[in-house]
């Protein structure tokens, strides 16, 4: 996700004096944080303002920027459009099972306990899981989701094998030829 900084229109601030219990108006800029490349952008920022000072704008990204995205074994991990592709590439040449599913689908909810039951079982292998909403619909398309749910096994950032559909034995048909290979 970018992180982009605008500078606002300055804006006119009243502030109540209280020793002559006046109201002076000052007016200053207003920085404001939206998803983006935010270091680079606040140091073209502050070139672009011709500010003398250096100074840093907190924005709660920073947190999830900082900290690096990470599967833990014998559990599914929920994930997103931005921490998916992280822990694909962190899991190396161990496969990868990501389950697409919705919060409203049945099957979905009926095949959830026995696929985080593969995750205890199958140690060496990194299990996912992505809400295919509104936030995370390009990453939905970007993996050519049809039909929840879908299970989608990778191995070296490669899509290997797709099972469509809550069929648990065909995923571990394809989990083990996964491992296998």
């Amino acid at each position: 996700m970018a992180l982009q900084v605008y500078s606002a229109a300055p804006r006119t601030s009243m502030l109540q004096n209280s020793v002559s219990q006046g109201i002076m108006a000052t007016k200053q800029s207003t920085m404001v944080c939206v998803a983006g490349d935010y270091p680079q952008l606040m140091k073209r920022k502050e070139r672009e303002l011709s500010l003398s000072r250096s100074f840093r704008v907190n924005c709660s990204l920073d947190a999830t920027a900082s900290s690096s995205a990470v599967a833990e074994v014998g559990k599914v991990t929920e994930v997103d459009k931005d921490t998916f592709w992280p822990i694909v590439k962190a899991a190396g040449d161990k496969a990868v099972v990501l389950d697409m599913y919705t919060q409203w689908c049945g099957p979905c909810k009926v095949i959830a306990p026995k696929y985080q039951q593969l995750s205890e079982k199958y140690e060496d292998v990194v299990f996912l899981k992505l809400d295919c909403n509104q936030d995370n619909k390009p990453l939905a398309k970007e993996l050519g989701i049809k039909v929840v749910p879908t299970f989608k096994i990778l191995k070296d950032s490669k899509i290997v094998k797709e099972v469509t559909g809550a069929k648990f034995d065909d995923l571990v048909i394809a989990i083990e030829n996964a491992r296998s290979t």
